[in-house]
């Protein structure tokens, strides 16, 4: 069975405190696009295996693919097996959520190929237990997420906005940005009910100049280089930039397409991964 494992943006990202357990209290908008990962999941006898494309991916306990299946099995007293094919398209390390999105999509084909009755509210509870990006992976598209990222709300698609992604060379630990931001020094806070008005009225201009990720500041201390791409592809012509998740993905959106494909020419003589895309 083959799945689709899309990438996430974060279209604003807010801090609005901490829980006793450590865990930060999150308000997030969130947004499928068309990058994704291929994940083919099959039936075996016994075990899980877990083949990828590329080298440097782990395919054992450390792959969140691999704790999603072993999860579902161990849930659902299952005596068979599972193997994984996965080919990596999203950068990993980067703030797209791509083995969040792999997991889901584990999820998802062990509901389908093991014939599971469960809602999709069962499945994201067993997510959670994965990561908290899982649920909203689960259903995808433009929603709202808060508590941990775990509370799902759906909101009016925002499809069909041109994305350019930039990865810098060097990935960024989540667990590292939550430990070093002081939510006492948060200044500005996102608007989130206005972003998610001008998402509604499918106003890019006003999402764009609203847009604000709170973990931005925190990895740029360690990684100026973020700036630097955001400037440029503002000056390319993009209507809005930022950084996604915890970084290092920088996207931007463009209304014009000639200017899109401007930037990525650009951005891609000076960075090896770069991707043009659409919202979905």
């Amino acid at each position: 069975m083959e799945i689709k494992s899309y990438a996430k943006i974060n279209i604003s990202l807010d801090v609005t405190g901490k829980r006793r357990d450590g865990y930060h209290l999150l308000e997030m908008i969130m947004q499928s696009i068309e990058l994704y990962d291929v994940i083919n999941i099959n039936k075996r006898e016994k075990g899980i295996t877990v083949k990828c494309n590329l080298p440097y991916i782990p395919t054992d306990e450390k792959n969140l693919a691999y704790k999603a299946a072993k999860l579902f099995i161990d849930t659902y007293n299952i005596e068979e097996g599972v193997e994984i094919d996965i080919i990596k398209n999203i950068p990993v390390t980067a703030g797209l959520a791509g083995g969040s999105s792999n997991a889901a999509a584990v999820l998802k084909g062990m509901k389908a190929i093991f014939n599971i009755n469960m809602s999709n509210s069962e499945l994201s509870n067993l997510g959670l237990k994965i990561g908290a990006d899982v649920p909203y992976c689960i259903t995808g598209g433009t929603a709202l997420c808060e508590g941990i990222g775990e509370k799902v709300t759906g909101l009016k698609p925002f499809k069909n906005h041109i994305v350019i992604l930039v990865k810098p060379p060097f990935g960024v630990s989540t667990k590292e940005v939550y430990s070093k931001l002081d939510t006492g020094k948060i200044y500005r806070h996102p608007d989130t009910r206005a972003i998610i008005s001008a998402m509604e009225a499918d106003d890019i201009y006003t999402v764009s100049d609203l847009m604000k990720n709170v973990l931005e500041n925190v990895t740029l201390k360690k990684h100026y280089i973020i700036k630097d791409i955001k400037r440029q592809m503002l000056n390319l012509g993009a209507v809005g930039a930022m950084m996604s998740g915890s970084g290092p993905t920088v996207f931007a959106f463009f209304e014009d397409i000639l200017k899109a494909q401007k930037c990525y020419d650009f951005m891609k003589d000076k960075y090896k991964e770069v991707f043009i895309s659409r919202t979905i």
